[in-house]
């Protein structure tokens, strides 16, 4: 648990790096609240609920749109595009690497790599290797 709360106590921390652990961590802790998030909305009846069972496929959707959805959207936005910039750090990158993800498709693969990464060894310009401040 303490890996996916990291970045928030990190808030808007754009310095030094982040190991794949931490950011992995915090992308499955944004789509948890994400979905809890999504699921109060459409309780309180802003968006909607559909499953369906067609040609041997089993399947449900949902939309969200309300005020629920909206505050955790922005308050993990901050957050989230710190970890990702320090997770590029951990790789030897700029943070302005980022910028590649508004290429669609190519853009999106290329930072999937990027993040998936293993981070350099020791320190390197962005800071001391956090693997190594973990383990020492």
């Amino acid at each position: 648990m303490e890996w996916m709360i990291l970045p928030l106590k990190r808030y808007v921390d754009f310095k030094g790096r982040s190991r794949r652990k931490e950011y992995w961590m915090f992308v499955l802790f944004t789509i948890i609240v994400g979905v809890a998030a999504s699921f109060i909305d459409i309780s309180l009846g802003y968006g909607s609920a559909s499953s369906y069972a067609e040609n041997g496929s089993v399947g449900a959707s949902f939309n969200s749109n309300g005020p629920a959805s909206i505050i955790v959207m922005l308050a993990l936005f901050l957050p989230g595009l710190a970890v990702s910039v320090r997770r590029l750090h951990d790789t030897e990158r700029s943070g302005w690497w980022i910028l590649i993800g508004l290429i669609p498709l190519v853009g999106w693969i290329v930072l999937l790599v990027f993040y998936c990464t293993e981070g350099t060894r020791g320190d390197n310009r962005f800071g001391p290797d956090p693997k190594a401040a973990e383990a020492g």
